[in-house]
């Protein structure tokens, strides 16, 4: 289940694209390592889903649909 702090691997449905990400506080977000704020709307729409879930995002760019392929905690 994705929570804080959690590294996350997300397949965008529409395009098959892959995309890896790390949940982290509003302070630490980075995008060129991928981190995002636990206050973005993509890190709010996959919080609490398990592998293999699908979700629809409502992104600054329109809504898009995700899977979530695999989540770590290291």
């Amino acid at each position: 289940m994705v929570f804080f702090g959690a590294r996350i691997e997300l397949e965008n449905v529409d395009t098959g694209e892959i995309h890896h990400y790390r949940i982290v506080g509003p302070d630490e977000t980075d995008a060129k390592r991928g981190w995002i704020s636990i206050d973005s709307p993509l890190a709010r729409a996959v919080l609490k889903r398990r592998v293999d879930d699908e979700f629809l995002a409502e992104l600054p760019g329109g809504p898009a649909e995700f899977a979530l392929l695999a989540v770590d905690y290291d």
